[in-house]
């Protein structure tokens, strides 16, 4: 509901009804084909007001209570004066013809065929207003989905971004298990050096000790043994 848009068709509505009651007058004081012609704007100005307070039933529906309950106040006071205007063009029309019942007959039959011009035309706006708030009602939901196609991009981008730090996570995971890979191959290398050097370092000892007691037999043999 827009506050400006109600305020244009309050003026909208007080231009129309400070022309409409000044056709009543006229009326009483004209003739013929004159009167005809007021008769006719009459009905379209009345038709043209009373669409135009349908306008201003349709904003206020989404309109704050405060707000709302002093304007249909003022929309109420506003038909009861637009009935009030068609009584006095109606008592115009008749009283002018009170001499005439031919003229009179001619008035009666172009007013109710006015009337019923008019009544055909407001059902027409009605249904356009209403085809209007459709039209509203399919464009808030446009821009609904609109929003929330929006929400879901960015949800989106945020997971793919979020997919992205996980990945360069993972590289860097990836790239310390393959340093520890290499590290633990070159222990092992350095393992296997060290165990051959221990396995030969016991092969000589070995050797040295099997050379030392052959010595240590032979000693003793040629010194006790042989004489």
């Amino acid at each position: 509901m827009s506050s400006e848009e109600v305020e244009k068709l309050h003026e909208m509505y007080r231009s129309l009804y400070e022309e409409l009651k000044l056709i009543p007058e006229r009326a009483l004081k004209s003739h013929g084909e004159e009167r005809k012609k007021l008769v006719r704007t009459f009905d379209e100005r009345h038709g043209e007001a009373e669409e135009v307070l349908q306008g201003m039933e349709e904003e206020l529906r989404g309109a704050p209570s405060s707000y709302k309950n002093a304007m249909s106040a003022k929309l109420r006071l506003y038909r009861r004066d637009l009935g009030k205007l068609q009584r006095d063009m109606k008592n115009s029309a008749s009283g002018f013809s009170s001499s005439s019942q031919t003229a009179q007959g001619s008035l009666q039959s172009i007013y109710s065929s006015q009337n019923q011009q008019s009544t055909h035309l407001q059902s027409q706006r009605a249904l356009l207003l209403q085809g209007t708030e459709s039209l509203k009602n399919a464009s808030q939901s446009i821009e609904r989905s609109q929003r929330i196609a929006a929400e879901t991009d960015q949800i989106g981008t945020d997971i793919i971004e979020e997919l992205g730090e996980q990945r360069e996570q993972l590289d860097r995971t990836r790239n310390r298990l393959e340093n520890t890979g290499e590290n633990l191959s070159r222990s092992r290398k350095v393992l296997r050096a060290m165990s051959r050097r221990l396995m030969t370092n016991k092969l000589l000892l070995a050797v040295i000790i099997l050379m030392e007691l052959a010595i240590l037999g032979a000693v003793i043999y040629l010194k006790f043994f042989r004489k």
